[in-house]
């Protein structure tokens, strides 16, 4: 009888093969709270996480778990610290709005020398370059702030973010003290610009495949670079380039091996030429052209890192940069919201104001949910960058989460302003077509978001996967691990019978807001299915995982809710117990946008247990599939006789 009972159980945790995690929304207390009324106040701190990051918040989600102190409270700076911020955003908002004439630069596909100089006289192209270098030596918080108002015109934008965010990021990241001293001081200036040379036409995202070639000179003082890369930000203007190539190395086996590796190249070197600007949809007035280097040499004093060490550095570089999106983005959607609905406030139909359907509230209510948490994830992440950490910062799954959710509510949201505004939205006249011409590129660059789904997905699961083999090995053997079967098979029950432990939801636990308990349910709910969702499908696949892409694209997006989730509610429950103006109109938001990411949650949870063979996978390959047999679309023509 019990080898009966055995053998059912372990067909029952096959099927399932899941532990039920318990998510407790709350943390530590950290100093004394005041009340005063329904407001809670942390006395005598600024909301600064000044401990160590975990450097797992989003990997952890993959386990069912929550780690509450990396996530609140939200961050916040102190008075002095916001005052001293404003004021050096106050120059840099004057210069773009009084300035910058962005309909010329879009239309001359050019940034004139004017503007340029004008940017440098503000510091901009030294954003992140440390003090002692010329530059301004922000931290990420303030350089997303500062990327709020430089966001105004998004040729601009692209332009300083390929110089910085990713140009000379190797440098900072991992460049020698001599390197630093060499170039910073000049970059930080913008006496030199710098550009990011990796995507070559026959590696786009496959940046491992790249063709590019570094050989050693035969006397080893240096190396000669030859190849050519493409879709260079910055290209025919930067005076100095990262570039990434193969180079020859002998692996710990002693053989001849290929790997890439990371140079700083000057101009000045020779052997480089730039192609003709490339003719963009959009960010007309940044530089996009094709490099090509014959034969340049390059100092063995010029190598990032080390030789053969240039992939990670690579993707590091592409890592740190991403978060920013999100405050840039949520920038330009507070104008359009503000230039939009003095539109619809003031143009009547049948004699009604568009303000007055519903169908015109329903956009304007989404386009502010999602600002709001483009905001809460952007500054959550930045905050997370900026703490201590022992060795590089890793918040790789959040900043590609924000860029994802980012860039795809940017151009949602800019087309539904042009939607409001109907034929005038479609006229040169206005800025609402080129803001939707330069939305578009957000989707693209800095990793496609099909690529940053995978990355997330994947490297959860992969971090998932290490903790889990343990639990799962003694869950596939009942017979010696009687006690944690049945205990996994209960909590399996008691969730679907949707019993959970009693929140601590209190602000003095640095949780969330009592206001928002609903709310705070509803990501418990969606964190714990996440967990159980992930240990199920790596049981069902194991390492064929990689391949199951519209699987784990469901998992990133559930991931990407749950973290939105997250933001939103704890920077609305800070805004609640400060008492900031406008406070209750955040607990709406984090609300309204919390009941929306459940719902989408629910779905894709349903959607992965029903397997492919019943969620329309299957369906949709095979029509793919047929496609590319035929190398066109399928069906007759509907008049066909």
């Amino acid at each position: 009888m019990l080898s009966r009972n055995i053998s059912r159980l372990s067909l029952f945790v096959r099927d399932l093969e899941r532990p039920i995690y318990n998510i407790s929304i709350y943390g530590r207390s950290t100093g004394v709270v005041h009340r005063t009324g329904s407001q809670f106040r942390i006395a005598g701190q600024s909301y600064i996480h000044t401990s160590p990051s975990s450097q797992v918040f989003a990997k952890d989600l993959f386990l069912g778990k929550f780690n509450t102190d990396e996530a609140f409270p939200f961050p916040s700076l102190s008075e002095e610290e916001f005052n001293s911020l404003n004021e050096l955003v106050s120059p840099v908002e004057k210069f773009f709005d009084e300035e910058v004439d962005s309909k010329a630069i879009d239309s001359n596909g050019v940034i004139d020398d004017k503007t340029l100089q004008g940017l440098k006289d503000l510091g901009l192209f030294g954003q992140q370059i440390p003090e002692d270098y010329g530059g301004l030596g922000l931290n990420s918080t303030k350089y997303a702030r500062i990327g709020e108002a430089v966001s105004s015109d998004s040729s601009i934008g692209v332009m300083l973010a390929a110089h910085q965010a990713i140009g000379l990021k190797g440098i900072l990241l991992a460049g020698s003290p001599e390197q630093k001293a060499k170039y910073l001081p000049k970059l930080a200036t913008g006496e030199h610009t710098a550009a990011f040379c990796l995507t070559e036409p026959t590696s786009g995202s496959d940046a491992a495949s790249i063709q590019t070639r570094a050989t050693l000179s035969e006397d080893g003082t240096h190396f000669l670079l030859n190849g050519g890369k493409i879709w260079i930000t910055n290209g025919g203007i930067a005076d100095v380039f990262t570039v990434f190539a193969k180079t020859e190395v002998t692996n710990e086996k002693g053989e001849k091996v290929d790997k890439v590796t990371a140079f700083i190249v000057e101009r000045a070197f020779g052997g480089i030429t730039s192609g003709k600007p490339e003719d963009k949809l959009g960010i007309r007035g940044s530089n996009t052209c094709e490099v090509h280097f014959d034969n340049t040499p390059i100092p063995m004093e010029n190598v990032i890192g080390e030789v053969g060490g240039g992939f990670k550095i690579a993707m590091n570089i592409l890592n740190s940069g991403r978060f920013s999106m999100g405050s840039a983005v949520a920038s330009q959607l507070r104008k359009l919201i503000a230039m939009t609905s003095e539109h619809v406030c003031t143009r009547k139909q049948f004699n009604k104001k568009l303000s007055e359907f519903g169908l015109i509230q329903e956009k304007f209510a989404n386009m502010a949910m999602k600002a709001y948490a483009m905001e809460s994830m952007a500054y959550l992440t930045a905050d997370m960058i900026d703490r201590p950490w022992e060795g590089l910062p890793d918040c790789s799954v959040e900043a590609a989460m924000v860029k994802v959710f980012s860039s795809e509510g940017a151009w949602e949201c800019i087309s539904e302003c042009l939607q409001m505004l109907g034929g005038l939205g479609y006229m040169k006249t206005y800025p609402y077509e080129r803001m939707l011409r330069d939305a578009r590129i957000l989707l693209i660059f800095e990793g496609t978001n099909e690529i940053l789904r995978m990355y997330v997905a994947l490297t959860g699961m992969q971090y998932a996967g290490k903790h889990l083999k343990e639990l799962v090995a003694k869950l596939r053997n009942p017979g010696q691990n009687m006690g944690l079967v049945l205990g996994t098979l209960f909590k399996k029950a008691k969730h679907g019978l949707k019993m959970k432990q009693k929140l601590e939801l209190f602000h003095e636990h640095n949780g969330v807001h009592p206001s928002l308990k609903d709310s705070a349910l509803k990501l418990q709910d969606s964190a714990t299915s996440f967990g159980m969702v992930v240990e199920s499908l790596l049981a069902k696949y194991g390492k064929d995982i990689v391949n199951q892409q519209l699987m784990l694209k469901r998992v990133a997006d559930l991931c990407i809710d749950i973290y939105g989730m997250t933001a939103v509610l704890s920077r609305a429950t800070r805004a609640k117990a400060d008492g900031l103006r406008n406070c209750d109109h955040e607990m709406i938001l984090a609300t309204a946008f919390c009941d929306d990411a459940y719902n989408r949650c629910q779905k894709l949870v349903a959607e992965i247990g029903r397997g492919e063979n019943f969620n329309g996978d299957k369906l949709k390959q095979k029509i793919a599939m047929e496609i590319f047999e035929n190398r066109s679309y399928v069906p007759c023509h509907p008049l066909t006789p």
